[in-house]
């Protein structure tokens, strides 16, 4: 197993979301790679394996798989580019075909961008609502007009929090295994609380409990999804929006989503790539 250590979405070389990129001569079994994943400590690490024409890959946390990882992607989309050469490369998910794209700039450095999964999202149970915010000690007051709390996802699953003021989000709190078992209960991978500055930049934090990790720095799976959740309650139909992430947490990252008018379709997400 050769493994790559790489910082995804990150802002001017800095910040980011760190992700292991395991590189594989064949498969193990899951929990030796429960076992590297908590040994990295990283949020998500991918386990990549070359089929021919494609790769397949998994994503382990330090205490679950997930089907699909954002950020991990975006790392290995990179180390794709720095072992084989920028291009696009098709990747095999364990529900789901996507693929990557690595760039190299003229100063060497690498950015990746991939297409997401197919988008979707839905009300949310008030009951649901109701013990995440309980959690968060939030009340209907802290809420941004015109951008409902919802379910959303890719080929993962997250709740949708948009907050009205910058402040409250730098706020934001709760207690580890009370959530845990919240987002357990309810198949979440991540709660994404967001706060819009403009029309098309956000201020995000993403506590992921169910993976083991208090707060993502960096999310690009739910960065898709909160694409897709814009353009299903009409916020904007197509276009490109920024994602300011893990500033609260000293690893200020840059994600960017760029989609077309299709409900559903595909997202394009995008960010740079540092060595840890």
């Amino acid at each position: 197993m050769d493994i790559l250590e790489l910082s995804a979405f990150t802002a001017d070389g800095k910040g980011g979301n760190p992700a292991g990129v395991a590189f594989l001569e064949m498969m193990p079994d899951d929990t030796e790679m429960l076992r590297v994943a908590a040994d990295l400590g990283h949020s998500e690490t991918a386990f990549l394996l070359n089929e021919g024409d494609r790769w397949r890959v998994r994503y382990f946390a330090p205490t679950i798989e997930v089907p699909f990882c954002g950020h991990a992607t975006i790392a290995l989309g990179a180390a794709l580019g720095m072992r084989f050469g920028a291009g696009v490369y098709n990747l095999q998910l364990n529900d789901a075909a996507i693929t990557v794209e690595a760039r190299q700039d003229e100063g060497g450095n690498w950015t990746a961008a991939l297409q997401s999964p197919e988008t979707w999202s839905e009300p949310a149970d008030n009951d649901l609502v109701n013990a995440v915010m309980d959690e968060f000690g939030l009340t209907k007051e802290n809420l941004a007009d015109g951008l409902p709390v919802r379910l959303a996802g890719t080929a993962t699953r997250h709740l949708i929090l948009p907050l009205a003021r910058r402040k409250r989000l730098s706020q934001l709190g709760y207690n580890f295994e009370a959530l845990r078992k919240i987002m357990a209960a309810h198949n979440l991978t991540t709660i994404a609380v967001v706060q819009p500055e403009t029309p098309d930049l956000f201020h995000a934090r993403n506590p992921f409990a169910i993976g083991g990790v208090y707060e993502d720095p960096a999310t690009g799976a739910a960065a898709a999804a909160f694409a897709g959740y814009l353009r299903d309650i009409n916020w904007m139909d197509a276009g490109k929006i920024t994602i300011v992430q893990g500033e609260d947490m000293g690893r200020k990252s840059l994600l960017t989503a760029e989609f077309g008018p299709e409900k559903g379709s595909s997202i394009r997400i995008s960010g740079a790539v540092s060595a840890l």
